[in-house]
């Protein structure tokens, strides 16, 4: 396959891997992470969260879908076999280049409630009462994922609605085996799943859940059956709507007939930003992944971060203090475009990131307390799953989607069989208070009744000469726009390939709080005493992220990365 001016980039972490020998990584990665070989395919690849949604993707691949086919039809698999961030109750981001060098993103972001309010969490005295925006039916905003599958179908689909999802029906109907990792997480959250569902949930069994057991869905097989059915109106409308406000009412939620029958999916035009000869599409607010991460490149592209080398000394602070400046303005300029003026240009400015870094040392940390966000005249003021698919054609998509936590609200629509998301958190509660992932933000994203919150999904595809060069995502709320960032620099900077970029040890900085977040090996231990003396502090974590991205090789073989820090698998021919 020639990778022409024209790539329909799904990126529905579907990476089609093919096996190519991968270089050691050397001492640069994670030594409790596994590094497998690249994989290369001649034609297509998928790479996604999930085994069984990776063989789905390769299915209507193989079958004559398109990208986008193969994208929609991943994540309503994921929906099924992935439910902690797969989802028909969440919604996400969409980046598309096709092979007639078209470029374009969706956005299926969910939106607040019409009853929504700025207060809705506060107590009596003003104080934000957290869980209530994190659990239970208040926490939920409008489900876009339905919507946006349908607007994507609409504009590119090739086969048929109920083709695409029947290989999710026949997973929810028969089950699937499920994995080691999904055993431990259910049997983790058994209590809650009681605790805010009064009936009983297909995730709770009467002993503990084991690597292999078979997770049946039949409630959610018939809800994805009245989609295959109706469209988007199997959804929005009809007995799984009424599913969804009886579930509401049930548990003193908001979302109405209404609400669903209102929301629709919104193309938006792409941003486009450069790094080193390289050309980025990524996506435009509500998510605030595309600016931030565009800023992040600018801010560090002064800087010869390959002479230096994958976490030296320099490169750690430069990338640090990057992402200290570029989350302050985050949290003061990024909302929903629809009600709020973004400054994008000036957050995706060269000039203006390159003043944003000259307060940094190379001696000392800048303590967060002493960083603002920017002066722009005129204005006031982690769980996801990731997929990217690239067919024979030359088509390509990368898409993020999410339900915020892991199993979101941890409610189930009776009746329906779905999680339902807690998005509601990814508002600014209150100005200045943190939120789940200890992002915090002003008035830009306060709570308004049917506006989206803001986002940190970053679904990119990069091209180099016109032609196609990349695809890549991650899930990892907060710490997506900083895992994307590195993996891009992995593979431009410093050379690695498409395995090597995404199992490498990762860290992450936020502005607030100020920490450096850091994987087991993320950062030598010589290092790390040298920059806490600096006035870092660097705390230790668990995974970071969990990166799938794709790559054009030179030869027009696709080569896949797909993240060992889960399930995630990368298939192709």
């Amino acid at each position: 396959m020639k990778f022409k001016n024209s790539y329909l980039f799904l990126s529905f972490a579907l990476a089609l891997t093919a096996c190519s020998s991968s270089q050691k990584l050397a001492t640069t990665k994670d030594s409790s992470i596994p590094t497998p070989a690249a994989l290369t395919f001649a034609k297509a690849a998928v790479v996604t969260a999930h085994p069984e949604a990776s063989a789905v993707g390769v299915t209507i691949l193989k079958e004559r879908g398109n990208a986008i086919d193969a994208s929609i039809a991943i994540q309503y698999a994921l929906a099924v076999v992935y439910p902690n961030a797969g989802n028909i109750g969440g919604g996400g981001f969409m980046v598309v280049r096709t092979n007639k060098g078209e470029i374009n993103a969706l956005d299926f972001r969910e939106k607040a409630p019409s009853q929504a309010k700025e207060d809705m969490y506060w107590d009596a005295s003003g104080t934000p009462i957290t869980d209530l925006s994190l659990y239970g039916h208040l926490a939920s905003g409008i489900p876009g994922t339905v919507a946006g599958t349908a607007a994507a179908h609409a504009k590119y689909g090739r086969l048929s609605w109920k083709k695409i999802l029947a290989p999710a029906i026949a997973l929810a109907e028969k089950g699937f085996p499920i994995t080691a990792m999904q055993a431990q997480e259910m049997n983790a959250l058994k209590a809650d799943f009681k605790k805010y569902n009064k009936q009983a949930v297909a995730f709770v069994k009467e002993g503990a859940w084991k690597a292999g057991d078979i997770l049946v869905q039949k409630e959610l097989a018939n809800t994805l059956r009245a989609v295959a059915e109706q469209g988007r109106d199997g959804f929005y409308k009809g007995k799984v709507a009424d599913h969804i406000v009886q579930e509401m009412k049930a548990g003193k939620g908001i979302i109405t007939h209404a609400d669903l029958a209102n929301y629709e999916a919104v193309w938006r035009k792409p941003l486009t930003g450069s790094y080193r000869g390289h050309e980025l599409i990524a996506m435009p607010p509500p998510s605030s992944g595309g600016a931030a991460l565009i800023g992040l490149l600018k801010s560090v592209e002064q800087y010869p971060l390959s002479k230096w080398g994958f976490q030296s000394d320099s490169t750690v602070r430069v990338m640090v203090e990057a992402e200290r400046r570029v989350y302050a303005n985050r949290a003061s300029y990024m909302g929903d475009p629809d009600f709020y003026k973004v400054p994008l240009q000036e957050l995706m400015d060269s000039t203006f990131n390159a003043r944003n870094m000259e307060t940094m040392s190379f001696t000392k940390a800048t303590p967060s307390s002493a960083v603002k966000a920017n002066s722009i005249p005129g204005y006031q003021s982690e769980e996801t799953t990731h997929l990217s698919v690239v067919d024979e054609e030359g088509n390509a998509v990368s898409v993020t989607t999410t339900l915020n936590g892991s199993y979101g609200s941890l409610v189930v629509v009776t009746g329906a069989g779905f999680l339902l998301n807690n998005e509601m958190d990814d508002f600014s509660v209150k100005a200045g208070v943190p939120n789940m992932y200890g992002l915090v933000g002003g008035k830009a994203n306060a709570i308004a009744p049917n506006k989206r919150m803001l986002s940190s999904m970053t679904p990119t595809i990069i091209t180099k000469d016109g032609q196609l060069f990349m695809v890549v995502g991650t899930p990892g709320g907060s710490t997506i726009m900083t895992s994307v960032f590195q993996t891009i620099l992995n593979v431009i900077d410093f050379k690695y390939d498409a395995q090597q970029a995404v199992t490498a040890s990762r860290f992450h900085h936020q502005w607030l709080p100020d920490i450096v977040s850091v994987e087991k090996d993320a950062i030598a231990p010589a290092l790390r005493a040298k920059l806490e003396a600096a006035g870092y502090s660097i705390k230790p974590r668990g995974p970071i992220g969990r990166v799938e991205t794709i790559i054009a090789l030179p030869n027009g073989r696709v080569q896949t990365g797909a993240d060992p820090r889960g399930d995630d698998v990368a298939r192709g021919y």
